[in-house]
């Protein structure tokens, strides 16, 4: 299948990148599939703790990304954790638990110009 530009009665598409904490994909990715919307998993691994995440591409036809955004907000959950941080003034290297939040989705918004099915 082939999309053209030409035509003006062609849906548009708008695809999201979606990054969500691996636990979150199951329930994610049924809920948006529900919807009727594509969803192709791709493994990433979080920058600052290193922990494993999911990063989502959804194809929305132009006007559903709410109903996804929505899905997702309902899906992905954020978290506390704790990580050890050095105390500076102490005399023994002594790690104190601060807590992070962390999770939830971070999503990016991108406008399908064109794209095949091959």
């Amino acid at each position: 299948m082939v999309s053209e530009s030409s035509s003006s009665e062609e849906t548009r598409y708008t695809l999201l990148v979606a990054v969500i904490q691996a636990q979150d994909f199951d329930s994610a990715s049924s809920a948006l599939t529900r919807l009727g919307m594509s969803v192709t998993r791709l493994p990433s691994i979080g920058g600052f703790l290193g922990r494993r995440n999911v990063t989502l591409m959804i194809g929305t036809p132009e006007g559903k990304e709410p109903i996804a955004m929505e899905a997702l907000h309902e899906n992905c959950r954020q978290r506390i954790e704790f990580i050890a941080v050095p105390l500076e003034s102490a005399p023994l290297p002594m790690p104190a638990p601060t807590p992070v939040t962390i999770g939830g989705a971070t999503v990016f918004s991108l406008d399908v110009e064109h794209y095949e099915e091959i």
